[in-house]
């Protein structure tokens, strides 16, 4: 299902900063409009905002905010974690929902780490084994979570459940309802300003989304919009960081904000070999539905 193209203005998504701050930047500094875009910046709630007080349909991720404003036509084009963005393309045709591809490996690499509280006794990985460390189902906490734990344990001993938002995760831990949880920037900055202890972490990549009406060309200044704010962040992240500050509510202070865990590079092609190893390791975990092909779920239009 495709809705048709009703507005003149291609709609981009933002939800957390972590995702989304290199087209953050290159909307603060006009590269979108440096490359002839008119773009309309719908904010949807995120995980890791401490504002967010929606509570996360766990059934659907279609059900989801961003999603939800996505199948209602709302939005053209969004990011988020590699994993989640491979199980909506790939379902969204068997739903009858608005379809999406899979249109670059995005720019935003920044890390997920696995806490413990300060007096735990879990010091290494394999010490979660059968224990539950709290994450968002089928987003990149959940997903990340499941590529950090699966080298130390077998895939039965690794166990997830829920506890809310980042926030919401913490408190969980800190009341001792969850042996661990899974968290990204700030709250990972937040769980060091508290004492809390990081077990493992790894940076974690995203993929760029958008519906069959989004031409090729505008995609491609879209990518480039955010290039060059990618080199800015290279540069220096400390003028930006005032987002993440922000995602708190107040617990962070920007000199206790860990911007060395940002990373991010010019979005790119989605490869054919990359799209084999991320479904079919999605596929083993059960997480989406098999039978998916790279030429229905991937569209490169923004390189050719």
């Amino acid at each position: 299902m495709s809705l048709p193209d009703t507005h003149a203005k291609p709609r981009l998504a933002i939800m957390n900063a972590v995702h989304d701050l290199p087209v953050l930047v290159a909307r603060d500094k006009g590269y979108f409009k440096d490359e002839g875009l008119d773009i309309e910046f719908v904010t949807t709630p995120g995980m890791a905002q401490v504002t967010t007080s929606h509570s996360v349909k766990f059934d659907s991720v279609f059900d989801r905010p961003l999603d939800s404003v996505y199948n209602d036509g709302g939005i053209d084009q969004y990011r988020m974690c590699e994993w989640g963005i491979m199980k909506r393309a790939v379902e969204a045709d068997c739903s009858g929902l608005r379809r999406r591809k899979i249109v670059a490996l995005g720019a935003s690499m920044s890390s997920f780490a696995i806490v413990v509280a300060a007096d735990s006794r879990i010091y290494e990985p394999e010490m979660l084994k059968d224990k539950p460390i709290a994450v968002t189902p089928n987003n990149g906490s959940h997903f990340t979570t499941l590529k950090l734990m699966e080298g130390f344990l077998a895939l039965e001993h690794i166990k997830t459940t829920t506890a809310g938002s980042m926030p919401k995760r913490i408190e969980a831990l800190k009341q001792g309802k969850v042996a661990a949880v899974s968290l990204m920037e700030p709250w990972i900055s937040v769980a060091q300003k508290m004492g809390l202890r990081i077990l493992i972490e790894s940076h974690s990549t995203r993929s760029e989304a958008a519906g069959d009406d989004l031409d090729g060309k505008t995609l491609a200044a879209m990518f480039r919009a955010q290039a060059r704010a990618v080199k800015d962040l290279e540069k220096d992240p400390t003028p930006y960081i005032h987002y993440f500050v922000a995602e708190t509510g107040g617990l962070l202070e920007p000199h206790e904000f860990q911007s060395w865990r940002l990373l991010h590079a010019a979005p790119q092609p989605y490869t054919r070999e990359r799209f084999d190893d991320t479904y079919n390791w999605t596929v083993k975990w059960d997480m989406t539905v098999p039978g998916a092909t790279y030429d229905k779920i991937v569209d490169n239009r923004a390189w050719q």
